[in-house]
């Protein structure tokens, strides 16, 4: 059985390689792709979606300790699918892979979890909500109102742990077209929306010992077949907090002849979003740093005309790399320019 589950593993990690970052450019064949003008279904759509071959549950949080230092938290569970089917044995399609991470200033703590789908040892579940791998989980602690609005995090690796309770303030946030969020001018899309307003307070556990933390944190869903052009090689993707209560998420897919296809959602105080496509955002690599023997440009300016945005971000930690089965950076930063505040980075495929 173990035998079985490592092929599979092998199995995604092989068709990952294939096409664009993780594998995401890779033809859609039998599996279910976003359309435009979806209906959400909540808290159904909080779940898992066999039909669709890539998803996950992630979530940023940018803290402050009690010691007075800045922090940062990621959880991640990501379903990948063999085939677009269930069952509750050794032969379902479903895999899990989970990555948590910590941010100091001084260090970077990532630990990766992988596992088979249908044998309880990793799984989604919308009634009651609760996403997890082995000890590490995400549960809904609310019974009133949507099931993100409170929520539980938990995880743990060799150098560090974390407990968090997540309350929201705000409303969900859909990207794109009503969640309709298109990745490249050949038309891929995702269903993408998210939770960013949630405040954060709990415990992380690192090796200095127990720090209190308090703060904001970010939920982002997103599944999908073929999110990626098959020549789209990696994605910036940034989630920013205006101290004036406003938010922001952008991202630039960057693709092998070196073209950037961008979006961006603009998110005022209240909740009301307005989303901007292609070409709107500019986004500019202005430090380049070594990281895990690779340059990386950790920081960034950030041109949005339309909004009146240019801004610089700066790493809490240039260092910030996952080092898990599909490598990336990963981390708080904070911003000045037209605006200032603070957000996170994620960058994928720096080779």
């Amino acid at each position: 059985m173990m035998m079985r589950l490592i092929f599979a593993l092998l199995m995604m990690l092989s068709q990952a390689n294939a096409q664009g970052f993780a594998g995401l450019g890779t033809a859609a064949d039998g599996f279910a792709v976003p359309e435009r003008n979806p209906a959400f279904t909540f808290p159904d759509d909080h779940g898992p979606h066999p039909a669709y071959r890539i998803e996950w549950w992630y979530l940023t949080a940018t803290l402050e300790g009690a010691d007075g230092r800045d922090y940062g938290v990621q959880w991640t569970l990501f379903r990948s699918a063999l085939a677009p089917e269930t069952s509750r044995d050794w032969t379902a399609p479903q895999l899990f892979m989970g990555h948590a991470g910590v941010t100091t200033p001084d260090a970077h703590f990532s630990a990766e979890r992988l596992a088979r789908g249908g044998i309880g040892q990793a799984g989604v579940t919308a009634h009651p909500f609760m996403a997890r791998i082995d000890d590490w989980q995400m549960i809904s602690t609310t019974t009133d109102g949507d099931a993100y609005d409170a929520l539980h995090l938990t995880a743990r690796g060799a150098d560090f742990a974390y407990d968090l309770a997540l309350s929201a303030e705000g409303p969900l946030i859909f990207h794109g077209e009503s969640g309709y969020s298109v990745k490249s001018a050949e038309g891929q899309a995702s269903y993408y929306y998210s939770q960013p307003f949630y405040s954060v307070a709990g415990t992380l556990d690192l090796p200095e010992g127990r720090v209190a933390v308090t703060g904001t944190a970010w939920l982002d869903r997103e599944w999908s077949s073929q999110p990626l052009s098959a020549n789209q090689r990696g994605w910036d993707w940034f989630s920013l907090q205006f101290e004036d209560g406003s938010r922001m998420m952008a991202f630039g897919l960057r693709d092998t002849a070196g073209d950037w296809f961008t979006s961006a959602t603009w998110i005022a105080p209240d909740g009301t979003t307005e989303s901007y496509g292609d070409g709107y955002v500019t986004l500019t690599p202005r430090t380049w740093t070594e990281v895990a023997g690779r340059e990386v440009p950790t920081a960034w300016r950030l041109s949005f005309p339309e909004r009146g945005i240019e801004i610089e971000t700066i790493p809490l930690n240039p260092q910030a790399w996952m080092n898990t089965s599909f490598a990336y950076w990963e981390g708080p930063i904070t911003f000045t320019g037209s605006h200032t505040g603070r957000g996170y980075l994620e960058m994928t495929g720096y080779e």
